[in-house]
């Protein structure tokens, strides 16, 4: 069922028909050399196929799965002789590009750049993380998007008439079934079709020629929503979850957990990510974020599964629904710019820590002035910060939850440090006039 012509292709509208990017390769000459990269079940392949076949072009396929370095130079010598006997180019399509290690791309680049291959790659990965730049830089990247049910929907139907390659109208389906199979896919054709077979050959087994909602179901059961530990789908959905509770949204939250639960997601990397969230995200608006958060986690490790992925869910919730602050976050990437900027300025020796006689001597601790010691426990004016630094305000309070009162507070403290060191800068002023 894999098309042999580029009308046949299915979805992908973003880069087949009139202008668009694909479009442009398959009418290329010369051809160059592309990288597709996409879920499973895009077509990627099968893309691979018409721009060879639209060139004129010989088309050695390999997998980075079972294939090395021994096999791209059979490929390149294989395409020496079309080259010279033929007259053609060859087309070297690599699937899974993204399990060949560095070395190993390395190999066919200079046969990329003399012309006698044109590669074309296909991955699942991210081809910025998992290809080395050599490569990127002579390959173009084309992104392929899930199909939808309707785009599979229509490969369903195709499969049940085709005269040649498909069932040729043996079995009834109705559209609720072909509907079924279409969303059980998850946007995979491959999958779709596998699951028409399937179905297909229970019906056939007992003698009926119905493929019914009971066969679909059969054949449907435990299919997990896509999602792969570690990869690109694993860090988008997760990326989705951390901004769906920084962004108040409880119901988005629980989707994008339920689903990575479903596709085998580890739930203490839930826990943690959330114990993360807590900090940086809702910080001191509602210090309780951070406590649940850690009581969701060992709740987890004590219940374990399913029991223990509600109480993850309680904490998700809340924090979604909590004030938000990111003020700690952005203070200490402020302090942290100051240290790594303004470099190891010394403690000043008021400040210093005196545990010793020598220390004492030495002037360590003072003429500090211990603040419960002070009027309201705060010695204003005081300078907490190297001598040689000026005052810093990394930390400035939102006005939401907790920190409406806690900003509040710091403006006070503040507002009394400014006029007692204009008062010292009065006296300093009037000294230096006597």
């Amino acid at each position: 069922m894999r098309p042999a012509r580029v009308e046949d292709v299915v979805g992908q509208p973003h880069l087949l028909g009139p202008g668009k990017p694909l479009t442009g390769l398959l009418n290329a000459d010369p051809l160059h050399s592309a990288i597709l990269w996409g879920p499973p079940g895009t077509g990627k392949t099968t893309l691979a196929r018409l721009v060879a076949g639209a060139a004129g072009a010989e088309f050695i396929a390999f997998s980075a799965v079972m294939s090395g370095v021994k096999d791209i130079r059979q490929a390149v010598e294989k395409a020496k002789e079309y080259r010279s006997v033929k007259h053609c180019s060859t087309v070297l399509f690599l699937d899974e590009v993204h399990r060949f290690n560095k070395a190993q791309q390395d190999a066919f680049l200079p046969w990329v750049e003399d012309g006698t291959l044109i590669f074309i790659g296909a991955t699942t990965e991210n081809p910025s993380f998992e290809l080395n730049n050599a490569l990127l830089s002579r390959a173009r990247v084309y992104v392929l998007k899930t199909l939808s049910a309707e785009d599979i929907a229509v490969l369903v139907e195709r499969a049940l008439t085709d005269d040649e390659n498909g069932l040729a109208g043996a079995f009834e389906c109705a559209p609720e079934q072909v509907r079924q199979i279409s969303v059980a896919a998850d946007g995979d054709a491959r999958r779709a079709l596998n699951l028409l077979e399937l179905a297909a050959g229970l019906a056939d087994s007992t003698g009926s020629k119905c493929i019914n909602e009971e066969l679909v179901a059969e054949v449907a059961t435990g299919g997990m929503r896509r999602f792969d530990r570690g990869g690109d789908v694993f860090y988008d959905q997760i990326s989705a979850l951390h901004k769906a509770v920084r962004g108040s949204d409880p119901d988005a939250s629980l989707y994008w957990f339920a689903r990575m639960l479903d596709g085998g997601c580890d739930p203490l990397y839930i826990a943690r990510r959330m114990i993360r969230m807590a900090s940086e995200d809702i910080g001191n608006a509602d210090p309780r974020a951070l406590r649940l958060a850690l009581d969701a986690c060992e709740t987890y490790e004590r219940l374990g599964s399913p029991e223990g992925e509600l109480a993850l869910a309680q904490a998700l919730v809340f924090l979604a629904c909590a004030a938000k602050s990111n003020a700690v976050y952005t203070a200490l990437g402020r302090a942290s710019r100051d240290v790594r900027e303004l470099g190891s300025r010394e403690v000043p020796e008021r400040l210093r820590n005196a545990p010793t006689r020598l220390a004492k001597e030495l002037g360590h601790g003072k003429d500090y002035r211990y603040a419960h010691n002070e009027p309201d426990a705060f010695a204003a004016g005081e300078h907490y910060f190297p001598d040689d630094m000026d005052e810093r305000n990394y930390y400035n309070p939102v006005p939401a939850g907790l920190e409406i009162q806690i900003g509040e507070k710091l403006e006070r403290l503040r507002e009394a440090n400014r006029q007692e060191r204009k008062k010292d800068a009065q006296k300093s002023r009037r000294r230096k006039q006597s």
